[in-house]
């Protein structure tokens, strides 16, 4: 079943608690969090702290996305703050392999992440490494931009890549995801989708009971 992985970007930062709480009631399947670091991408949102805070009152999946320079870097501090998943991008890395095995050093599935310009089959020569691909369709930094339609293509290129390695990865779409396209997204063979402000719409329940209705018909 495609999973729902609600963005805290497009939260309420004074009602982030309360709204993970119903996101988490309401069966969302991953949390995603998008951390910038101002450098990498031009905009800056939140760091260790915030998801140290949030993991003491849920159990949800954490799904951290990493839109920062040398990742590497961090990991350690955000597998002690509780990412379930730390997923860094492809482009941010000097030694992505050497990135993706200290994620796994300790104890923490690892993504890759591409921007909607790089070659899919740069991804090659570590395919079968990360648990999650994150295939971007905008570019990463900014809420609220349209999907790219060529992200059909690179997520079924990226799906053939898999199948023929052996690689395991669930393959992911991040950007511009509303209720007219999550099910396109579903039908392509997208294993998580995230959502931003189409999930956050209040009231948040019935946001993702609409998001869910889609996929499922």
């Amino acid at each position: 079943m495609t999973k729902i992985a609600p963005s805290i970007l497009s939260a309420d930062f004074n009602r982030l608690g309360e709204q993970i709480a119903i996101l988490e009631n309401e069966g969302a399947d991953y949390l995603h969090i998008d951390v910038m670091d101002g450098a990498f991408v031009p905009n800056i949102s939140f760091g260790i702290p915030v998801v140290r805070s949030i993991r003491k009152n849920t159990g949800m999946f954490f799904d951290v996305h990493l839109m920062i320079n040398e990742p590497v870097r961090y990991i350690r501090d955000f597998a002690e703050a509780g990412a379930d998943l730390i997923c860094v991008h492809y482009e941010a890395c000097s030694n992505i392999i050497g990135t993706l095995e200290e994620i796994k050093s300790h104890g923490k599935k690892c993504g890759v992440a591409i921007k909607p310009g790089t070659p899919v089959e740069l991804l090659t020569p570590f395919i079968t490494m990360p648990d999650l691909i994150l295939v971007m369709s905008v570019e990463p930094g900014f809420g609220g931009q349209k999907l790219n339609h060529n992200v059909f293509e690179r997520v079924k290129a990226v799906r053939q890549m898999l199948d023929e390695s052996g690689g395991k990865a669930e393959i992911e779409v991040d950007g511009g995801v509303t209720e007219d396209n999550i099910a396109e997204l579903a039908a392509a063979g997208v294993d998580v989708i995230v959502t931003g402000s189409a999930a956050f719409k209040e009231p948040i329940s019935e946001s993702l009971k609409r998001l869910r209705e889609k996929i499922d018909k």
